[in-house]
């Protein structure tokens, strides 16, 4: 009878010690899953504020801004075209709307 009480003792030892380490395990996976999933949102925010400034630095009116300011462009013209000529021939006459299309 002693040796049945032991063995279900120990065995109640046992399940105890499973039960106290699985509901630890499974605490300190929620967490990581808590964790991961507030590491999603940010992304998501992050990349979702990323989109809107793609947008605006692509905004033709910034484009057209600083082709202006720091590249010192300026809208084609035919009174500035300059034709090159390669090795002495000429250059195919190109009328300038067809220049443009290209």
């Amino acid at each position: 009878m002693i040796r049945l009480n032991l063995a279900l003792m120990l065995a109640v030892m046992v399940s105890a010690f499973y039960l106290v380490h699985t509901q630890y395990e499974s605490r300190r996976l929620y967490t990581s899953l808590d964790r991961a999933n507030a590491l999603s949102r940010r992304l998501d925010s992050e990349h979702e504020q990323l989109r809107v400034l793609k947008r605006e630095q692509a905004a033709s009116a910034r484009v057209q801004q600083l082709a202006t300011s720091k590249l010192a462009m300026r809208p084609v013209s035919p009174g500035i075209t300059q034709y090159v000529t390669v090795s002495g021939q000429t250059a195919p006459s190109v009328a300038p709307a067809q220049e443009v299309q290209r």
